[in-house]
């Protein structure tokens, strides 16, 4: 028995926007010798060898600190046997959007790998279904995130619950601590969840499948289970009390944080309000507080920590005295507006997501890319399981789209009409011609309430407080979700410190 991983890239011409590449994960011995007799579909794309024997460039693609790699992949075209890496706008079009139009089953397993991990921390929620249960949960949710509520939210950041005290003596509630550990502790796991775990998960009852991950010698995968554990009791905890205050009237829901506007307790009177067909079960509900919790939380303030003091002026003259800012008029700030876009768009929280092609089918692309034969291709042929990697951050920053710029952070680019070739690309993400959010069913259905909680949360501060990098270095890491640490300290405990002083 022999296990190979082989990963392929090439050159990019000067047209190419495509990258693809090309990992080979051989468990029998008839499964390697079989690449010389049959003729692979993929092997008209070219690329150079491989660094390691078993890894290939593996190692490189998925790693913390894959930063300047990916942004080489930038001028190279991938492609693999069962992977894919694509940032060609058409490409990425046909794999979030098109296909599952086409073919209506299609995303029950396009979606099966990603969904194992995500259904085991999160539950049955929006990241954790598929199909009809998926599609009734989002009809549900749509109107909670509709402008009219979050017009409502902005002075309550949406979420209805306070983590953290931000007095001097106070104690931070444990989950904003777990929280900020989940991916990185997640990342170390990785193999485990991609390959094991649909498995596993198939095995026994679920009293049987915790006792098997207590029982693990992995610490790592302890203290994964730990935070789930955390994080679903708190969702609990959060969700018994916004029951309790709905069950007893208005005065009770003005009383908690938010007054009852926030995001969760407008999902439970709405739930409650639904006809038993559309009503979402208790787990559901659920699953979908512990996915907003955990969004809010990490996946916004990861973004705001790379946002540079350019704001001060606007924000203090709309402030003009007052308190606070109602939405409409956070949306009149057009330079708070375009530092949001390009902190959006340069520093994307996900860097890239993972797809299974459930059929052979044909990959059209935007650009074309020149083959071994030398002949330039239009569209490539995909097999049946072929994993594809959609680039947000490759598709976010491709200077061929945004310019030689694209690797810079320039909000003034929001400030004039966008490149012809922003436009002509049609880029398929949900917001703003950019991949941060994805695009098509599985696009994020929180993307406008992220965009004002970003608002909100820079408005109060910037007009009180002045920031400054502190003299500690600080790492970056390429996680599931991207999270900063001290140089030297543990990278699975995020941390930014950073100096503030009263304006």
């Amino acid at each position: 028995m022999i296990v190979i991983w082989q990963l392929n890239c090439f050159s990019k011409t000067a047209e190419s926007t495509l990258l693809a590449s090309r990992f080979r994960l051989r468990v029998y011995r008839w499964r390697y010798i079989k690449r010389y007799i049959f003729t692979d579909p993929l092997e008209n794309i070219p690329g150079p060898p491989s660094s390691s024997l078993l890894k290939g460039n593996l190692h490189k693609v998925f790693n913390i600190n894959a930063w300047q790699f990916h942004k080489e992949l930038q001028h190279s075209v991938f492609l693999l046997e069962k992977l894919l890496y694509v940032f060609d706008p058409k490409a990425m079009h046909h794999v979030v959007v098109k296909v599952t139009i086409i073919h209506a089953n299609l995303d029950q397993y396009i979606y099966k790998r990603m969904i194992e991990g995500s259904k085991l921390m999160f539950g049955e929620g929006l990241l954790g279904t598929i199909g009809d249960k998926h599609r009734k949960q989002r009809k549900m949710l749509n109107p909670v995130f509709s402008i009219v509520h979050m017009r409502e939210m902005s002075e309550f950041f949406g979420l209805g619950y306070s983590f953290d005290p931000l007095t001097e003596h106070g104690t931070p509630h444990p989950y904003s601590a777990a929280v900020k550990q989940l991916v990185p502790v997640a990342s170390g796991v990785r193999l485990v969840r991609e390959s094991a775990l649909p498995i596993l998960m198939k095995l026994g009852t679920p009293k049987f499948r915790r006792w098997m991950v207590e029982m693990t010698p992995s610490s790592r995968i302890c203290k994964l289970k730990d935070i789930i554990d955390l994080m679903h009791n708190t969702s609990v905890e959060i969700l018994e009390s916004k029951r309790k205050a709905l069950a007893e009237g208005d005065e009770a829901v003005t009383r908690q944080v938010a007054r009852g506007k926030d995001i969760m307790s407008i999902l439970l009177k709405a739930n409650t309000e639904a006809s038993e067909e559309d009503r979402l079960s208790e787990p559901e509900i659920l699953a979908q507080m512990s996915t907003f919790i955990f969004a809010g939380m990490d996946t916004t303030s990861n973004a705001l920590s790379q946002v540079q003091e350019k704001l001060r002026q606007e924000v203090s003259q709309a402030h003009n005295g007052r308190v606070e800012l109602i939405y409409d008029e956070l949306e009149t700030l057009r330079y708070l507006d375009a530092v949001c876009r390009e902190t959006l768009r340069l520093y994307p929280p996900v860097s890239q997501v993972t797809r299974v092609a459930s059929q052979d089918i044909i990959l059209p692309l935007h650009n074309p890319v020149k083959g071994v034969d030398g002949k330039d291709m239009s569209e490539i042929y995909v097999p049946k399981d072929t994993h594809v990697i959609v680039s947000i951050i490759a598709s976010n920053r491709n200077p061929d789209i945004w310019g030689q710029d694209a690797h810079e952070w320039k909000p003034e680019r929001w400030l004039s009409p966008l490149l012809e070739s922003v436009k002509d690309a049609h880029i398929p993400g949900v917001y703003s011609n950019l991949m941060t959010f994805l695009g098509g069913s599985r696009a994020c259905i929180g993307f406008k309430f992220s965009q004002l909680e970003m608002k909100v949360v820079l408005a109060m501060l910037l007009k009180s407080f002045k920031f400054a990098p502190s003299e500690k270095d600080i790492f970056w890491a390429m996680n599931g979700i991207s999270t900063p640490s001290v140089v030297g300290d543990d990278p699975n405990i995020p941390s930014l410190p950073m100096i503030v002083s009263l304006v």
